[in-house]
């Protein structure tokens, strides 16, 4: 559900119409940004009510395309292209020209929304375990080494734990 329904956008751009007050004194009126009854407005004379109506788009990659393309040859600024194209959200547009100048057209493909249905494969392999038997003597001594460091880290950090604990009093009951 829209925060503004349909009705109330229509009494806004109509007040708009009448003359009587301006961008600023209407957004203030109602207590939103001059810029939402802009894009009202604009959307208003440009399709109508239907320019008013809650939209759920998907735009295909031709579309974002000569969008893209109408924004940089006619030096359309976003909000100008969102409301000449019907689109609700400009910043949208924003979001589009970056991912093109970044990816290239492939970039502007619509993807599927949600997770994956399967998990993608490991990159990289695991490393087979090798036999303790088939080890050389260096690399038993550097995980004994290993072993070893991890055990006195815990022993100092347990021993850490219990003087913290007994340092602070217990909280008294009531």
């Amino acid at each position: 559900m829209s925060k503004y329904s349909e009705e109330f956008k229509l009494s806004v751009v109509q007040q708009y119409l009448t003359g009587v007050d301006g961008f600023k004194a209407i957004a203030h009126q109602h207590g939103f940004c001059h810029s939402m009854v802009l894009r009202w407005v604009g959307l208003y004379r440009a399709h109508g009510a239907e320019g008013l109506r809650k939209k759920c788009s998907h735009y295909s990659m031709e579309f974002k395309l000569a969008v893209l393309q109408c924004i940089w040859n006619d030096e359309l600024s976003h909000l100008q292209a969102a409301i000449k194209f019907n689109i609700r959200n400009p910043s949208i547009l924003s979001v589009w020209e970056r991912n093109y100048r970044d990816g290239g057209i492939d970039a502007l493909r619509p993807r599927p929304k949600g997770r994956s249905r399967k998990m993608t494969a490991p990159t990289t392999k695991p490393e087979p375990k090798r036999d303790d038997e088939n080890r050389s003597r260096d690399e038993l001594l550097a995980e004994l080494n290993q072993l070893r460091m991890e055990n006195a880290y815990l022993k100092k950090l347990r021993a850490l734990v219990q003087a913290q604990q007994k340092a602070t009093p217990p909280a008294k009951r009531k």
